[in-house]
């Protein structure tokens, strides 16, 4: 009996939500999957999963089956591939979590050649810009862009997270350029919303080192990249933005830079892992091959 296989089932259909989603992960048919739930279950005597007609519901035996299996399986899967790696590939399938625009723009058109480069690697991308729980729903890597807040995960820094202040011509040539951080509060200003707050005070850096906050305020919030950006195409207000999402825009004189010489302060765009033992070889080795392509530089604060 394929007992550790058996339990990597259990665990990715809990990630999954269904039998069969991790029926595909795995490459098994749904009938196989449920044979193997079954045959775990007769093997310890105890009922994983609550079956209703829409979803499976963890029963208490299931729980503890989660919090006592998934270290042991994550750290047999870390061991494995550190020995495949070490033998000359790595292997598996690679689970990771991107913010939605970032991920479309700067890490898919990179996945084909690092496929090309483990061929016994498969690659699982969510693009999501909720933000996700690593351990509890079975994501290897997941890229964040900020400050990082959870002190329970490994963090690689992949590139700088630049950020400006940016606005159409239109909407300067209408309300006329700020001098200075303080004339921001005249001015409609899009802000974006992280959790259930609105950043409206905006922190910039001058030249020499001075520090001031402003209170912006404006007639658009959202808690989305895109659409503030598309706002300040359409010439409805003042962005502050990462370097990344509106470079093009800016090389092509879509966006203006406003107030240049402040500016806001600097994170970071990081690869995050769950703390373990034994990180995933697949995982270290796209962290590493991301590092590699953004560069001290990275493409989208070139030129």
């Amino acid at each position: 009996m394929d007992r550790i296989g058996d339990l990597n089932l259990f665990l990715r259909v809990l990630d999954l939500g269904s039998i069969s989603a991790a029926a595909r992960s795995l490459d098994v048919s749904v009938a196989v999957a449920s044979q193997r739930l079954k045959r775990l279950e007769q093997s310890l005597g105890v009922r994983l999963f609550h079956r209703t007609t829409r979803k499976l519901r963890l029963t208490a035996e299931g729980e503890a089956l989660v919090e006592q299996g998934r270290p042991l399986i994550e750290d047999l899967d870390a061991l494995t591939g550190g020995l495949q790696e070490a033998a000359g590939h790595v292997a598996g399938t690679l689970r990771v979590s991107l913010p939605a625009s970032f991920g479309r723009q700067y890490v898919s058109p990179l996945v084909p050649e690092f496929l090309a480069q483990h061929p016994r690697l498969k690659v699982h991308l969510d693009l999501s810009d909720q933000m996700r729980d690593i351990a509890s729903e079975g994501f290897d890597l997941a890229v964040r862009i900020g400050e990082l807040r959870d002190s329970n995960l490994v963090a690689r820094r992949l590139a700088p997270n630049r950020r400006v202040l940016c606005a159409s011509p239109d909407y300067l040539r209408r309300r006329g350029m700020p001098a200075k951080p303080e004339q921001l509060s005249t001015h409609d200003c899009l802000v974006m919303v992280s959790g259930k707050s609105a950043s409206n005070v905006w922190r910039l850096r001058a030249e020499n080192g001075n520090e001031v906050s402003v209170r912006v305020r404006g007639r658009l919030e959202s808690n989305l990249g895109e659409v503030i950006r598309d706002a300040a195409l359409a010439g409805m207000g003042i962005a502050l933005h990462s370097t990344w999402h509106v470079c093009e825009d800016l090389r092509a004189g879509r966006l203006q830079l406003v107030l240049p010489g402040y500016t806001p302060p600097e994170s970071g765009i990081f690869a995050v892992m769950a703390q373990r033992r034994l990180v995933p070889a697949r995982a270290r080795a796209f962290a590493d091959f991301l590092a590699q392509r953004f560069g001290r530089t990275p493409p989208w604060d070139r030129k």
